[in-house]
């Protein structure tokens, strides 16, 4: 089994692998026009985002700049999801976004990580382990999710949050590590910014 093999079966492999190095950076070229766009140029980033992403549904927007190691070739998007700005996808694994769900800005979703035992980590081999986040999902500011990670639909995840276990649907999660602090329920039919 080739390193490439060994990368898409989420075992450990050696990311530096010249075949998968040319792989990366044949994904990664439209990466750099995109963050030279801005408002105005948003025919152009559709465009853009549908030949860089694994996937991307109707009235998709991630706001520039959007780093991604695989240029986002491994991000599969729903329909009408909003990313705002400093979106850091290390995408070596494949990450799923379900419809409506919105992104604050600076949010950072990994998808590898690095074998514990030293004598691996200094070959600089690792793993990957998919994303999955679900339909109307509210991601605050400068959260962070970890390899393996799933959220259930219409669930909040407070800003700044580091995420390092899977967050069931309908909840709001805060927190370093993200722990549920409540269901959505009744209340928040009710709410008042204002109040």
């Amino acid at each position: 089994m080739n390193e490439a093999e060994k990368m898409k079966q989420g075992m450990i492999y050696d990311p530096g692998d010249e075949e998968i190095m040319r792989e990366q950076t044949g994904c990664a070229i439209y990466l750099k026009e995109y963050n030279t766009l801005g408002l105005g140029d948003e025919k152009r980033m559709a465009e853009l985002l549908r030949l860089m992403l694994g996937d991307a549904g109707e009235n998709c927007y991630i706001q520039p700049p959007f780093y991604a190691n695989w240029g986002g070739a491994h991000l599969h998007l729903g329909s009408s999801v909003y990313a705002n700005f400093n979106l850091t996808l290390v995408d070596d694994g494949q990450i799923f976004i379900g419809d409506k769900t919105m992104i604050g800005p600076n949010v950072t979703i990994a998808t590898a990580g690095h074998p514990i035992l030293p004598s691996l980590r200094e070959k600089a081999f690792q793993y990957n382990k998919d994303v999955f986040i679900g339909r109307n999902v509210w991601i605050g500011a400068g959260a962070i999710l970890l390899p393996g990670i799933r959220i259930g639909d219409n669930s909040v995840i407070g800003a700044g949050s580091v995420v390092t276990k899977n967050i069931p649907e309908n909840v709001v999660a805060v927190g370093n590590p993200c722990r549920i602090l409540r269901p959505i329920d009744e209340r928040d039919e009710n709410f008042n910014p204002h109040a």
